[in-house]
Parts: C-alpha cells; structure tokens; sequence
C-alpha cells in the first residue's frame, strides 16, 4: 500500500524565530520518497513556512485520512498560548501575543492521528521551545497520541540573537539520503550520535504497537481501526455504537466516556463519507460538552465545533446543509474558535443556501 509523507518545516519571520526549520527542506526533499515512507511508493507533500492554521490542519486532515503508512516530519518551535498555556507549532505569523490564534494547536496533531491503526503513524520531531514552553515541558509531556510512533527531540532555546540549526533533523535526512532507510529506533540513535557534540534537550521516543501485529480482541479502539482501515464502515460504526450506549448507562450523556465514543463515531462517518452523519454528530458532541459546563475556549469544544463546521462544508446535499446550518450558527456564536470570521463564513453560506432553496 502507497505511504504518506508530510514534511512540515514552520518558524516565525522576523526577531521572534528560534529555529532555521526550513532549512531542512532541501535536504529532506533530495530523499526519495520510497525512503521517506518506507514503502515501495509514497506521496509526499510539503509545507514549507506555513501562514495559516487550518491550511495546515487541512493538509494534516487529508494526510491522515491516507489507508497507508504515514510518516509525518516536523521541524519548529514550540510556543505557549497566553491563555490555556497550551503548546503549539508556532506558523511564519506567531508572535508571543498571538499564538492562540495564529499557531498551530499541538493537540490538533494529536486529535487527527487519533483513529489511525496503532504503528501505522510515525512522527519524527526537531522541536526548539522558547524559555516558557521549556519550563512547561519540565512537567508536563508532549502528548501526541497513544498510537504514533514519535522519535526525535525538542531543544532549549538558543543563545540571545542566535537562530539554532535544526541538526537532528539536517542528521536524519542525511542518514536517508543513503538510500536505505533504518528501523526507526536505530536511525534515531544514529541521528542522535551524529550530534552527540551538542545537548541533545528533550529525547522523545515512544514506540507503540508494530504495524502488523493483529489487533488485541480487549482494544476496541485496535478491532475499530481494523474494520476501518478493510472497509467495514458499518461494523466499525455498530461497535462504537454498542461502547457509546454501555457508557451512556453506566455515566451518562454527559460524562467523557460518553462524549469519546460519540467522537469516535463522528470521526467513523467522515472516513464513511458520510459528512451529514459527521457533522451532526459532531454538533451533538459540542453542545452536551457546553450543557455539561465546560467553557467555551476549552479544546475540546473548539475542536467539536471546527470539525462539525469542516463536516458541513463537505455536505452536497443543500437540504441537509440547510437543516444543520442553523445549529452550527447558533454553537459558531458561542464558540468564535481561533478561525476569524468562522460564524460570518457559516452565515454567508446559509444565505446562499436559502437562494438556492
């Protein structure tokens, strides 16, 4: 099966860069794709200095969304928002004040990973956190999902007025351009002992599940993967459906249990194609998070909401675009997200629809 590969180098222009990141590019690029993946064949696209957010989750959505192995290399800096004290990819247009809303969210990396087989995701990290995300990591982890394979490291921040090179990276792609491509733990030692002149920071390695191990019959996230990935929507749905109605019983609608099987279900509809069954869900998943309390900003309800608007942009229905429009008005009023012009966007799409009508 054809691989996947992402190549995401992003830093901020100007005095607030820590890290060359896309210096790395070139060098990645002269790697033939075969390697890159580890397959036979394997699609690469590559994001050099990003702008947006969502162009990136857009690309990241569709990468994950590939049957095959994925390998995803990510070279940046780390930044805090102000408000959550959240990580995130700082994008070319980040600064201190606005990286809520012009990084990109560590934990969207995490969420669109989520349903993908164990050991079938690989990401390889050349991260530069500024002083305040250093201290965060001193006690919190980096989370990027129990199913990905992550291997690579994140560095303290350089010397005043120095830009760091992203040498871990520069060894990696340098170690691929043999030809050959090593297990992934011994090209991360190899990567690691090419720069063993220079503190090293964080060592990030965290191997999971190999790609071929059968499915454990206990993991019902692994059976769901597996029906997914042999295209059998219906049963992946039903058995998410029979773990979503056992967690409704047992801690009601409103408990995480709850809320993560609905999440699972609405990310089942959208590999399904089906966006209507998606998006409604999804919008049922961002209210009950609301009605349980939580706030508006939290993650989980900006994300519910982001994947609910991206759902129904995919609905080419108009009546079915027409009968959801209005909720995700109404949750786009009470939850902006970091997309600016997110609810005048669901607006002026529901006015078009009703001159369509």
């Amino acid at each position: 099966m054809p691989g996947t590969v992402l190549l995401l180098a992003a830093a901020p222009a100007g005095k607030g860069c820590l890290v060359d990141a896309a210096s790395v590019l070139p060098v990645l690029a002269a790697v033939p794709p075969s390697v890159l993946s580890g397959t036979d064949t394997a699609n690469v696209v590559e994001l050099a200095d990003p702008l947006e957010p969502q162009a990136v989750l857009t690309r990241l959505r569709a990468a994950a969304a590939a049957p095959g192995p994925l390998t995803v290399f990510v070279t940046g800096q780390l930044q805090l928002d102000r408000r959550q004290r959240l990580p995130h990819l700082a994008l070319a247009r980040t600064t201190p004040s606005t990286v809520r809303y012009t990084g990109l969210p560590w934990h969207w990396i995490r969420e669109e990973l989520r349903l993908r087989p164990a050991g079938s995701t690989t990401l390889l990290l050349d991260l530069h956190a500024d002083a305040e995300t250093w201290e965060w990591l001193r006690a919190n982890a980096l989370d990027s999902g129990r199913t990905t394979v992550v291997h690579g490291r994140i560095a303290p921040p350089p010397a005043r007025r120095e830009v760091a090179v992203p040498t871990y990276m520069k060894a990696v792609a340098t170690l691929l351009r043999s030809g050959r491509r090593p297990p992934l733990e011994q090209l991360h030692q190899q990567a690691l002992g090419r720069i063993a002149g220079e503190a090293p920071g964080l060592v990030l390695t965290a191997p999971t599940v190999p790609p071929r191990q059968p499915p454990a019959l206990d993991d019902p996230h692994a059976v769901i993967s597996a029906a997914v990935r042999s295209g059998r929507h219906p049963d992946a749905d039903a058995l998410a459906a029979r773990h979503e109605q056992a967690a409704l019983r047992a801690y009601g609608p409103g408990s995480e249990s709850a809320l993560h099987w609905a999440e699972v279900r609405a990310d089942l509809a959208m590999f399904a194609g089906d966006p209507v069954r998606s998006c409604r869900t999804w919008l049922g998943v961002a209210a009950a998070r609301l009605t349980a309390g939580q706030a508006a900003d939290a993650p989980e309800v900006e994300a519910a909401v982001d994947r609910a608007h991206h759902q129904w942009g995919q609905i080419r229905d108009p009546e079915a675009a027409r009968e959801l429009g209005p909720r995700l008005a109404d949750l786009r009023s009470r939850v902006p997200g970091r997309r600016q012009g997110a609810l005048d966007h669901v607006q002026r799409q529901l006015r078009q629809l009703q001159t369509q009508g």
